[in-house]
């Protein structure tokens, strides 16, 4: 499979398949395609699978797109203004990436559900608290709310991020909940109670324009009526 990426900050992603290749993606997910693209509708691993991708922000139901007779095109584009990074999953090489974020794979890759252990990090982690697992091998395609900064991390090296600019990273990474230390800066840093520190070893990908950091700024702006 060959790909190609362009839009700039409104990305899509042409995929280059060859007879008989298979793109596994959400539903809805498909722009564009060539005539010759079959579509199968599948639970993907049973019933047990589909629920645990319906708490992950995905449908419970995914499709598969196959080349048939001849090589062919299919295109998916984001959902929101930001990048489409693609990601190589192998065997050691599995990623978490933030609920939702899944666009497309090859079929050899795997997307799960992945839940936070640590009971804090689950009560107060938001967003961060459910996320989605990529394994088995082959390129995944992930969306990025905004501009995507990545960060190589040590064994041992952390990062403090603010809940929901976590946008991926690797599965030998952790992740804690933290309290804002300071009665002050809880209540009038405007940061909130929590931050989420991101522990190495591995890569870290963070984005720069979160869904809900943009739904805060403009919702001052929205006007209500009431009859």
């Amino acid at each position: 499979m060959k790909y190609k990426i362009d839009g700039g900050s409104l990305p899509v992603v042409s995929c280059y398949l060859e007879e008989n290749e298979q793109m596994l993606t959400e539903r809805g997910s498909m722009a564009w395609m060539s005539p010759n693209l079959e579509m199968t509708t599948t639970s993907n691993g049973g019933v047990g699978r589909a629920i645990g991708r319906l708490f992950a922000g995905e449908s419970m139901f995914q499709n598969i797109y196959t080349a048939k007779g001849a090589p062919g095109m299919i295109a998916f584009a984001s959902s929101f203004p930001g990048c489409i990074r693609a990601v190589e999953i192998a065997p050691g090489r599995e990623m978490i990436v933030q609920k939702g974020a899944f666009l497309a794979c090859e079929r050899g890759v795997n997307v799960s559900v992945h839940l936070q252990r640590k009971l804090k990090t689950g009560f107060f982690g938001g967003e961060g608290f459910i996320m989605q697992k990529l394994t088995g091998n082959g390129v995944a395609f992930i969306e990025i709310d905004g501009h995507a900064t990545e960060y190589n991390l040590e064994a041992g090296q952390k990062l403090v991020v603010d809940t929901g600019y976590l946008a991926a990273m690797d599965a030998s990474c952790s992740v804690e909940v933290v309290t804002v230390s300071g009665v002050k800066n809880m209540f009038l840093g405007g940061e909130g109670f929590f931050h989420t520190v991101v522990s190495g070893p591995g890569k870290v990908i963070l984005q720069s324009m979160p869904i809900y950091a943009v739904a805060r700024s403009i919702q001052p702006y929205i006007i209500t009526t009431s009859k």
